[in-house]
């Protein structure tokens, strides 16, 4: 008799209509199979699927390049459908399931014509773990096929752990024509259902990972009582070789993979890599925070990655002993075949293709890499790799950092005062827009915790959520906000960022274990001078002291900017936020 998984399969094939249905079993003779697969196959726009590239220089390695008007999550075509729109909050795309379901229906129906039905099993998490979630994805393209095995822990035990029962998240992908006006990724956080249509780009199409991973996961964690979080989860080891585990929340452009593989500029400290982008959070039995990533890859930005900006990164995607590993894209160098973007260590070729294929040349037109081209491996490739990546309780969290991206006005890093300060600081985080996210430069854009886009919720009940959380834990971890990006009167960065963060993160250490005493400002508590381990940095000290500065006049607009940001909300803005908003306006009058 068939399974519920099998019934809710063939349901789906009726209605897909693919030529034939394959399920995997995550293994690596699969894997190469289905990149053979890929090489011989074209997309709509005639490049193949998969490119092998000089397998002397990139062992393992494939260049993938995708159709030209699929190269980002598309947010505006994102959606969160919960029976009602407040649920959804301001901070979604809402439409009701109803009309989703339909809509979807009509723009999948034979959308798999002639291609090949994936079936893939997988879990986000480690399969032994009590926090995992066993997971079923559909896709007709083998680029996601391949991906969702390098990302995540892909196998047919899933379906045996299954068995019988419905409790199982469900994806459903295509590609369908590509067309930017058939375009959907919707989430039905009631079914623990996502379905998309219309992308091949990763973030729209490797559904275990920002669909589930955060705007399904974060609603299942507000019904469970845990917490979803965009966060790397990383070890700090000291002199002694004791490792203090924090997670950290950081918006694009901020350097949270570079974080996370930190080499670091302090002798006898080392890092320990866990996960570089997202973290699932529960409260143990000791009553401490736990976490794990639910990932086993990095999907991490091409652009900037090198031997200065991310020495572990370069090493990892040099390791390859996991196959196989993704570039796409990039540029290519086609006298080496080998990929190439802006920002990589060593001279630019003479003979390259650009992200699209057309010839490019130095100084002309656009980048050779589009500037959201991508590597896909596996984090087992990792020198940095912390042995505890697959304990199945994950690891206990000592604290968490909320980060962004300010010129001025907020210092290098500030403690909260306690947990409920400390959910304050990461709901009015904010960062200021580069180049790469918007043609206007130093605009404000809040992002609490990182989570703007991928909370799958109305924002006001999850700061709630968070508050809820601290509470019921017996010691709850510090928590912190840093900003690597201030700058003097001629607009240079003072902090030296990149390996030198581990000074601050060595701070933060000694401050959860209560090892040095801080600073009280009106906005949290900062660093002595002498607390922050300077040697070796040629930086005056008129500058460092600017770092930590709270200046009263400058932040009044600040918290203007914050309580417009707050209202928004409306009344799912919970109290314990207001009382914090209160206080620093106060504070600060």
């Amino acid at each position: 008799m068939a399974t519920q998984l099998e019934k809710w399969v063939k349901q789906q094939a009726e209605l897909l209509q693919p030529e034939k249905i394959y399920w995997c079993d995550g293994s690596e003779e699969e894997a190469r199979r289905l990149i053979q697969v890929g090489i011989k196959e074209e997309n709509i726009e005639g490049h193949p699927i998969f490119q092998e590239l000089n397998q002397k220089t990139f062992p393992n390695c494939y260049y993938h390049k995708s159709h030209h008007t699929d190269v980002a999550r598309t947010e505006h075509l994102t959606f969160v459908c919960h029976p009602d729109k407040e649920t959804a909050g301001p901070n979604n795309n809402w439409m009701h399931p109803d009309e989703a379901k339909k809509k979807m229906a009509e723009l999948s129906r034979g959308c798999m014509k002639g291609r090949t039905m994936y079936v893939l099993p997988y879990m986000m998490g480690h399969p032994d773990s009590p926090y995992a979630k066993a997971c079923i994805q559909l896709t007709d393209v083998s680029y996601v096929a391949v991906s969702m095995r390098i990302m995540t822990r892909m196998s047919k035990k899933i379906v045996d752990k299954i068995g019988n029962t419905d409790n199982f998240v469900k994806g459903i992908h295509s590609v369908g024509d590509f067309n930017p006006d058939r375009r959907y990724i919707m989430h039905f956080p009631g079914e623990n259902l996502v379905w998309s249509i219309g992308s091949g780009y990763g973030g729209n199409a490797l559904l275990g990972k920002k669909c589930f991973s955060l705007r399904i996961a974060s609603c299942l964690g507000l019904k469970e009582g845990w917490l979803a979080e965009h966060m790397v989860v990383m070890g700090i080891e000291d002199p002694k070789g004791n490792v203090s585990y924090i997670t950290a929340a950081l918006p694009s452009a901020c350097g949270k993979t570079n974080l996370a593989m930190l080499e670091s500029a302090l002798p006898g400290y080392k890092i320990w890599t866990l996960g570089d982008d997202i973290a699932w959070m529960n409260i143990g039995p000791d009553g401490r925070l736990w976490a794990i990533n639910p990932e086993a890859g990095f999907f991490g930005v091409a652009p900037g990655t090198s031997m200065k900006s991310n020495p572990n990164m370069m090493r990892t995607l040099q390791a390859n002993k996991f196959f196989p590993t993704l570039y796409t894209n990039t540029g290519l160098n086609t006298d080496t075949n080998e990929p190439w973007w802006e920002g990589i260590d060593g001279p630019v070729p003479e003979n390259m293709l650009d992200w699209q294929g057309k010839k490019w040349v130095a100084g002309g037109q656009g980048k050779a890499a589009h500037p959201n081209s991508r590597f896909t491996t596996s984090m087992y490739n990792a020198p940095t790799l912390s042995k505890e990546v697959d304990n199945p309780k994950g690891v206990p969290i000592s604290a968490v950092i909320f980060g962004g991206r300010r010129t001025h006005l907020m210092p290098l890093v500030v403690e909260s005062f306690n947990w409920q300060h400390g959910v304050f600081l990461g709901a009015r985080m904010g960062s200021e827009t580069t180049a790469a996210a918007i043609h206007q430069v130093g605009t404000l854009r809040r992002d609490p915790m990182a989570m703007l886009p991928f909370c799958g919720y109305n924002m006001g009940d999850y700061f709630g959520h968070w508050v809820n959380i601290g509470k019921k834990m017996k010691n709850p971890p510090k928590i912190f906000s840093v900003n690597w990006f201030r700058v003097d009167e001629e607009g240079k960065f003072i902090w030296p960022g990149f390996g030198d963060n581990i000074r601050v993160l060595k701070w933060i250490i000694d401050r959860a274990n209560n090892n040095v005493a801080p600073k009280e400002t009106p906005i949290g508590y900062v660093p002595n001078l002498k607390d922050i381990e300077t040697a070796g940095l040629n930086i005056p000290a008129n500058k460092l002291e600017k770092l930590f500065e709270v200046n009263k006049q400058e932040w009044g607009n600040e918290v203007a900017d914050i309580k417009k940001f707050f209202d928004q909300f409306g009344n799912r803005m919970p109290k314990e936020m207001w009382d914090e908003y209160n206080k620093l306006e106060k504070e600060l009058k």
